[in-house]
């Protein structure tokens, strides 16, 4: 058999505007790529991921000993947080878009009974869940929460912080109160939230579990680590009746991070094979989260998020999300219809913005990472461009305008 041996790739620079991952900042790839060749168990390998673990603490605004970080992306923190719901186990979990609904699926992948997994192994109906279906485009709000928890009297709830398939975020105040009320263990996706909002999660403690990602709000290369958070209560459930997972369950993927017992120890015991590269971007990405503080960075998303969502206002299109790292929206009348179009347009020309991934199709922009104004003005004229080229009659000048009020009045605000 002949070998065909490829060019080399070459990946161009391009603008990642979309929900995640964002631009990795360049002091994290500068540490990636500045490691040493060291295996998973050399010393300072060990002591970097020790140190993140008391970072993470931080980032999070928890005592939670059981802080740490998952190998891969936000969907291997969340299975993580999944690997404690056992077949038969109670479930509510609330969907109001693409991912939250994946959420839900996994769920009742975990709670399916044997005989449910044979009837439908890729989609099973699991009897003991309840997925509470909240339109595309609104919120989870107290009022759904609580009735659901009150009438299905569940074991475990979950719902995702902010939900990027629709752009909105979801009442976790009214979440965690909920499940506290009625004794639930309630598990949250903060995937999208973790590194933009300024949030503690001790001050949920209706709140068992949680799971993020290292590639949106904390701005690090997509498979390094992603953060989960679980309290004594989620720990002693799962130490009572396991999980069907080694590499995902949680008491396993402590030890290695220097979590035994509870308690935290000085190194770790191996779990599995980790990148000295990986913990490396990782570590430096935490610093910097820490270093900027996350009043600082929610502030400048709230401000840039604000100017963005004015100047595609202006070019006559309707926004209906209220994340802060990204802005959903529906295209003038005149070019309804035609969103996977301008999506493909601008990802031809190096610029990444998404379309949403479920019905019905809206273009997502995001400024991950993107936290200056010659930033957003770049999004904002690449998107003015590739509405002005499909015909839309968009004012440039007036748009411009829109962008020079908002940051003079932040700018006074000041």
């Amino acid at each position: 058999m002949s070998q065909t041996i490829f060019p080399k790739l070459t990946i161009p620079e391009t603008l990642a505007a979309g929900p995640g991952p964002g631009n990795t900042d360049a002091r994290v790839l500068q540490a990636f790529a500045a490691a040493g060749v060291a295996d998973h168990m050399q010393g300072d390998v060990l002591r970097g991921m020790i140190e993140c673990k008391h970072m993470l603490r931080q980032i999070w605004g928890t005592r939670n000993v059981h802080t740490f970080a998952v190998a891969g992306t936000g969907w291997s923190a969340l299975d993580t947080m999944f690997s404690a719901v056992m077949p038969g186990d109670r479930v509510v979990a609330f969907s109001n878009g693409t991912f939250s609904g994946i959420d839900a699926l996994t769920l009742r992948i975990k709670a399916a009974t044997p005989a449910e997994h044979a009837a439908d192994s890729l989609n099973p109906q699991a009897a003991s869940v309840t997925v509470i279906e909240v339109p595309h485009g609104q919120s989870v709000t107290g009022d759904v929460i609580e009735a659901a928890l009150a009438e299905h009297e569940p074991k475990w709830a979950f719902m995702a912080h902010w939900e990027t398939g629709s752009g909105r975020i979801n009442d976790l105040r009214g979440f965690s109160d909920a499940c506290a009320r009625h004794g639930v263990m309630g598990l949250i996706d903060a995937v999208s939230s973790l590194g933009v909002e300024d949030f503690s999660i001790d001050d949920y403690p209706g709140v068992a579990g949680w799971a993020s990602c290292p590639q949106k709000g904390l701005c690090c290369l997509p498979l390094t680590y992603a953060p989960v958070s679980f309290t004594d209560a989620y720990i002693a459930s799962l130490k009572a009746t396991g999980a069907y997972s080694y590499v995902h369950n949680p008491i396993f993927e402590a030890r290695h991070w220097g979590i035994v017992d509870g308690q935290d120890v000085d190194k770790g015991t191996y779990h599995r094979t980790h990148s000295g590269y990986a913990v490396a971007a990782f570590h430096e990405s935490l610093r910097l989260t820490l270093q900027e503080t996350l009043a600082k960075r929610a502030g400048a998303y709230r401000t840039h998020e604000a100017a963005l969502r004015d100047a595609v206002t202006a070019m006559g299109c309707e926004v209906t999300s209220n994340m802060t790292s990204l802005v959903v929206l529906n295209l003038p009348g005149d070019l309804a219809g035609r969103e996977m179009e301008l999506v493909q347009n601008c990802r031809a020309e190096g610029f990444g913005i998404w379309p949403t991934l479920s019905a019905p199709v809206q273009v997502r922009i995001g400024i991950l990472n993107q936290l200056q104004p010659g930033a957003i003005r770049e999004i904002v004229r690449r998107f003015a461009d590739a509405m002005r080229a499909m015909g839309a009659d968009v004012d440039h000048a007036a748009v411009e305008a829109v962008l020079d009020k908002h940051y003079i009045q932040t700018i006074a605000a000041q």
